[in-house]
């Protein structure tokens, strides 16, 4: 239904034409930032309802028992078993912050999250055996805990945005993060997952809307065979460029 919908304001109400280069940089445009926005709004719902009966205070408690690069190690972890897409990573990452989770530990999880694909692990496994699989996990999973633990010796802590820990405040009032006080009716988990929902969206919205247009301009204007020229065994630039 998105495509088709995609295609009439494409092709009949815009006039474009569907071999032209404009028409189908537009329609790709249309199509990924309705779907991508669907996605988005619907995992960051479900994750904040979802955050809103696990008590912050009691995360922190666990973890400061442990010792303190533990957290980068569980974050890692729970980076590659995500069943969600990348999408997820930042209402999760915020919710790591609330919690009280070492802003080192959060970052292990959102260098993790994308960087070790379950797509990808199943298909190196099928056409290059479980050697060159258990290496992409394995570095993917060191560069994670690495790479958290050098955002935690840095002390970025200040560096977040405020509204990182707006909702944290929210879910006090409401007793979600605090199981001394009364917990949350089924209504108000609603309204906080909804706001949060909005507020994402809202700030993240302009950047997801630039980088759909410059996937569709490529899609559109850029020959089909553009990777595999620029791109060959012979270009020393070839992994960065399919990267890219």
């Amino acid at each position: 239904m998105l495509q088709e919908f995609a295609d009439y304001v494409t092709y009949n109400l815009m006039g474009l034409e569907p071999a032209s280069h404009l028409g189908s940089a537009v329609n790709f445009f249309i199509y990924d930032t309705i779907k991508i926005f669907i996605l988005l709004a619907t995992l960051i719902f479900v994750i904040s309802f979802i955050r809103t009966y696990i008590p912050p205070n009691k995360v922190k408690e666990t973890l400061e028992k442990r010792h303190k690069y533990t957290g980068n190690f569980i974050a890692a972890l729970v980076g590659i078993i995500t069943p969600f897409c990348s999408c997820s990573a930042v209402p999760l990452f915020i919710g790591f912050v609330e919690a009280g989770v070492p802003l080192g530990a959060t970052f292990s999880f959102l260098i993790s999250s994308p960087m070790i694909n379950e797509i990808a692990i199943i298909l190196l496994l099928g056409l290059f055996g479980w050697q060159i699989t258990a290496f992409y996990i394995l570095s993917g999973f060191i560069i994670a805990v690495l790479g958290g633990i050098l955002i935690g010796k840095l002390k970025m802590e200040t560096e977040l945005e405020d509204y990182v820990y707006e909702t944290l405040e929210k879910m006090k009032a409401l007793g979600a993060a605090d199981v001394e006080l009364p917990k949350p009716t089924l209504r108000e988990r609603y309204v906080i997952a909804k706001n949060e929902m909005k507020d994402i969206l809202r700030r993240v919205s302009p950047y997801i809307v630039i980088a759909i247009a410059i996937g569709g301009w490529i899609h559109g204007y850029l020959p089909e065979d553009f990777l595999l020229q620029y791109a060959g065994a012979d270009n020393i630039f070839a992994v960065p460029m399919a990267v890219k």
